[in-house]
């Protein structure tokens, strides 16, 4: 008889576990739990720091190697992105400005 259909249950049923503790964890208590200072400072951060490991990989990485070129367009586009937002301080225009900068070279020029 063979078994190997218990190693994966028992990891799924532990993942589905580990999930629902993960996520329901701050509806258990009955109560709100104090979060110390340091620790709701740092909670401010999490979106960025989550969006740049998530970002800066595409940018500077392409087939898991670092790009060894300057003609990329995610380059200058990244940087008029940058620039922009730093000059306007906008989301919506950000995008537009990087898009409006990668498409003609990376569709136009090939890069």
């Amino acid at each position: 008889m063979s078994w190997s259909w218990v190693e994966p249950a028992i990891a799924i049923l532990g993942l589905a576990v580990i999930t629902v503790v993960s996520r329901a964890f701050f509806m258990i208590p009955e109560r709100e739990l104090p979060l110390p200072d340091w620790l709701k400072r740092g909670l401010k951060y999490a979106p960025l720091a989550a969006l740049t490991a998530v970002i800066a990989p595409e940018i500077v990485m392409l087939h898991g190697e670092f790009i060894d070129t300057l003609q990329d367009a995610r380059l200058p586009a990244v940087l008029c992105a940058a620039g922009y937002y730093f000059w306007r301080r906008g989301i919506l225009g950000t995008i537009t400005v990087g898009m409006a900068v990668y498409l003609p070279l990376h569709i136009g020029l090939g890069w």
